[in-house]
């Protein structure tokens, strides 16, 4: 590999600080809770985990955007770019709409948004913005909360 060559995007997930491991693995509780709650509860309580999920989903696709409005300001030149703050505003964007979306509608959005925050800190870990292990974080963060939020849809279907 040559000096111009950019770093791998692959970080082993050993390499995450012990805290944030714990706490975003921890946060995926909540996705687990409310798919497993709407495929066991009987329908009323099921309606109110899916409302939860959906819910909880959106506070935290706001705080994946709140990820990179701290990175950008945290770098001399970040807070002056309107590319960089303009898409740490966008995730909560997508989320108050999701909340105004029918539940299946919802989801999707969610499901979709998820996808997109994640593209987004695979190309901000390329240009050297968030650190490798972030990345090797998000990949397994997001395929649980995508899973959980595709198995209450599966559910709603």
């Amino acid at each position: 590999m040559n000096a111009e060559s950019p770093p791998p995007l692959r970080a082993r997930l050993s390499e995450v600080p012990l805290p944030a491991l714990v706490l975003g693995l921890g946060g995926l509780i909540p996705f687990l809770a409310g798919a497993v709650a709407v495929w066991l509860f009987e329908p009323m309580a099921a309606r109110v985990a899916q409302d939860m999920q959906v819910a909880y989903a959106t506070v935290i696709l706001s705080f994946l955007g709140a990820v990179h409005w701290g990175a950008a300001l945290s770098r001399p030149d970040g807070a002056r770019s309107w590319g960089w703050m303009g898409w740490s505003v966008t995730p909560a964007l997508l989320a108050w709409f999701s909340v105004m979306m029918a539940p299946e509608s919802a989801l999707m959005a969610l499901m979709a948004s998820y996808l997109a925050a994640f593209a987004v800190d695979m190309q901000a870990v390329k240009k050297g913005l968030l650190p490798l292990w972030y990345l090797s974080l998000r990949r397994v963060l997001t395929t649980g909360a995508f899973l959980c939020l595709g198995a209450t849809l599966l559910r709603l279907g």
